[in-house]
C-alpha cells in the first residue's frame, strides 16, 4: 500500500515502459524434480537470453525515471500480451512503451478506448505497416530504462534471488524489494 501511494504520485512523468523479467527459481536441468512452487510456477522461455527457465515472470510498468508503477507476477509461460492490460491499468499512464512481445492492434485500441492509454510498440518485420527506422531507434533508446532498472533490481536488490518457500513469503519479499527501490529512486529524484 505504501509503494502504491508513492508510485501514484509519479503520474507527472513523461512516459512509462512496460516489460517483463524472468525470475528463475532453479536451474532448468532440475525443473522436473523441483518441489518449490510446483503448483504456481512453470517452465517458460526467455527470448533475450535464448533459454528456458523454471519460475515466474515479473511484468512491470516503470516510468522514465525508473519508478515502478504497476506489476503482476505470473507463471513463466504467460505471454506478455496476456497480462499487459492488468499491469498498465493499475496506475494508468497516458503514454506507455512496450517491446515486440506486446504487439497487438486490438490491445492498443482497447487500452486507448477504455483507459486513454496511448500504447506504442515497435513494428515486426512481417507487419503490413512498418515504422520508420528513426522511430525504432527512438523507442529503443527510451526503453533502455527498463533494462537499467532490471539490472539494478537483480544486481543490487537481488530480486531474482528470493528464497521464499511460500507464495506469501515470495510476495512479501518482492513487495519489500520494490518498496526499497521506490524509496531510493524517489530520494535520487529529489536531489
Amino acid at each position: 500500500m505504501i509503494r502504491y501511494q508513492l508510485a501514484k504520485g509519479g503520474q507527472h512523468h513523461a512516459y512509462a515502459v512496460v516489460d517483463s523479467l524472468p525470475i528463475e527459481l532453479c536451474h532448468y536441468a532440475r525443473a522436473s524434480r523441483v518441489k518449490r512452487f510446483r503448483d504456481v510456477a512453470d517452465i517458460g522461455y526467455c527470448a533475450s537470453k535464448k533459454m528456458f527457465f523454471y519460475g515466474f515472470k515479473l511484468h512491470i510498468q516503470i516510468t522514465e525515471r525508473s519508478l515502478p508503477m504497476g506489476y503482476v507476477v505470473t507463471a513463466a509461460s504467460y505471454h506478455d500480451r496476456i497480462v499487459a492490460e492488468e499491469v498498465m491499468t493499475q496506475l494508468p499512464h497516458p503514454y506507455t512503451l512496450g517491446d515486440k512481445g506486446y504487439v497487438s492492434q486490438p490491445l492498443q485500441e482497447k487500452l486507448y478506448r477504455e483507459y486513454g492509454i496511448a500504447f506504442w510498440t515497435p513494428s515486426r518485420k512481417n507487419q503490413c505497416t512498418v515504422s520508420p527506422k528513426k522511430w525504432a531507434q527512438w523507442m529503443r533508446r527510451k526503453r533502455k530504462i527498463a533494462e537499467t532498472t532490471f539490472s539494478v533490481l537483480t544486481d543490487l536488490f537481488r530480486l531474482t534471488a528470493i528464497r521464499a518457500n511460500s507464495v506469501d513469503g515470495f510476495e512479501t519479499a518482492l513487495d519489500g524489494i520494490l518498496l526499497a527501490y521506490t524509496l531510493v529512486v524517489l530520494e535520487l529524484v529529489e536531489q
